[in-house]
């Protein structure tokens, strides 16, 4: 699985409080961003809610 986030992020940080395994706050783009390339599989079901979770539909999962 990967994802990316897209620029309709709001930075509103609930994905990086959800999951701060995956997702970290950029403070110069004032946008979350993905720490791995390929997101590990033990932690495909959290990023699975954080997605459904994101306000602003902003992290696209990308599934293969």
């Amino acid at each position: 699985m990967k994802i990316i986030i897209t620029e309709q992020c709001m930075g509103d940080r609930n994905c990086n409080l959800l999951c701060a395994e995956v997702f970290e706050y950029d403070e110069d783009q004032l946008r979350s961003t993905v720490k791995y390339d390929e997101i590990p599989e033990h932690l495909e079901d959290i990023v699975r809610r954080a997605a459904k979770e994101c306000g602003a539909d902003a992290i696209e999962i990308i599934d293969g």
